[in-house]
């Protein structure tokens, strides 16, 4: 397990598609302390989208492939998108702040 002293973990992704004309990044996570001995891999997929009223709708999904029989841990993969979701509105912020950015 790798952490830094702010006590963030670490971990290796592998960038799988970017498709700047529909607007979609697809990603895997392959190795680090955030796959435990639970998870072989986890793979992302964003797709930004026109909304109606003229803004964007951010579309996520994730697929979790596990290690074996090993079951997915409901708690856990809460966690991911708690935190997922706190980054995308980070980004969200930020981008609002500084919209020349």
């Amino acid at each position: 397990m790798l952490v830094d002293s702010s006590g963030s973990l670490s971990f290796k992704e592998r960038t799988d598609a970017i498709d700047k004309e529909n607007l979609s990044y697809a990603y895997t996570v392959f190795e680090g302390a955030v796959l435990a001995n639970t998870y072989e891999k986890i793979f992302n997929e964003s797709k930004i989208e026109a909304s109606p009223d003229g803004g964007s709708v951010c579309k996520t999904s994730t697929t979790y492939y596990t290690v074996g029989n090993v079951d997915a841990k409901a708690d856990e993969i809460k966690d991911g998108q708690e935190k997922q979701m706190g980054l995308f509105k980070a980004i969200e912020a930020y981008l609002l702040a500084n919209p020349d950015a």
